[in-house]
C-alpha cells in the first residue's frame, strides 16, 4: 500500500540531494550565473513541496498503524524543504548585498557624498520594499498550502463518512431484508398452527361422535 509513497521519498531524496549540490554550486558564482542559478534552485523547492503534498495525502489515505510513521517522516522532509528555503534566502540576499555595494560604488563615483548617501539611502530602501514583498509572498504561499493541506483533509474526512454512511445503509437493507423473511416465515407458522387447530379439533369431535356412539349401541342392546 505504501509503493506510491515510496515513490515519492525517492523523487523527493534525488531532488534533494541536487538542490544540496545547486546552492553550494550558487555560493562560488555572481552576476547572471547566479541569478540563472537561483532560478533553476526555486524551480526545485516548488517541485520538492509539490512532492511533499502528494505524500501528504498518499499517507492520510492509510490505515492509521502506517500513516502515523509516514507522517513521521514527512515533518522531516518539511524541515528539510524549509532549511533549503533559508539557505535560498541567505543567499539571494548575498546577492542583494553585492549588487548594493556595486551600486554605491559607482554611484560614489560619479556623484559627490551628498549624491552617494542619496543614492545609498534609496537603493536601501528598495532592497527592504523588495524583502518585505519576498516575505508577504511567501507567507501567501505558505498560508495557501496550509488551506489546500486543510482541504484535502476534510474532503478525506468526508470520504471517510460517506463509506460509513453507505455501509450503514446496506446494513440497514440487509436487516429490513431479514425482517421480512422472518415475517413470512411467522405468517406461514400461524397458518400451520390454525390448520393444526382444526385438524385437532375434527379428531376430536370425530372420536367424542364414535364414543357417543359406541355408547348408545351399548345402552340400546
Amino acid at each position: 500500500m505504501t509503493e506510491v509513497f515510496n515513490g515519492y521519498e525517492r523523487q523527493y531524496c534525488d531532488l534533494s540531494a541536487n538542490l544540496s549540490k545547486k546552492c553550494s554550486s550558487a555560493l562560488a558564482l555572481d552576476g547572471e550565473q547566479k541569478k540563472q542559478k537561483l532560478s533553476e534552485i526555486r524551480s526545485g523547492l516548488d517541485n520538492a513541496e509539490a512532492l511533499i503534498r502528494k505524500m501528504d495525502v498518499e499517507a492520510r489515505s492509510l490505515p492509521p498503524s502506517i500513516r502515523t510513521s509516514l507522517l513521521v517522516k514527512l515533518r522531516e522532509f518539511k524541515s528539510d524543504l524549509n532549511n533549503f528555503k533559508s539557505e535560498v534566502k541567505r543567499i539571494t540576499s548575498a546577492n542583494l548585498n553585492a549588487a548594493a555595494r556595486d551600486e554605491l560604488l559607482e554611484a560614489g563615483l560619479a556623484d559627490t557624498k551628498t549624491a552617494s548617501a542619496d543614492q545609498r539611502a534609496r537603493l536601501m530602501m528598495s532592497t527592504d520594499r523588495l524583502g518585505r514583498t519576498t516575505d508577504r509572498i511567501k507567507d501567501s504561499r505558505r498560508m495557501m498550502i496550509e488551506t489546500e493541506e486543510l482541504g484535502v483533509s476534510v474532503l478525506q474526512d468526508l470520504h471517510s463518512q460517506r463509506q460509513s454512511l453507505l455501509r450503514t445503509g446496506d446494513t440497514l437493507s440487509g436487516v429490513d431484508e431479514n425482517v421480512g423473511k422472518s415475517k413470512k416465515i411467522l405468517t406461514g407458522m400461524t397458518r400451520r398452527m390454525n390448520r393444526n387447530k382444526w385438524t385437532i379439533g375434527a379428531i376430536i369431535t370425530a372420536l367424542v361422535a364414535a364414543i357417543i356412539l359406541i355408547l348408545y349401541f351399548k345402552l340400546t342392546k
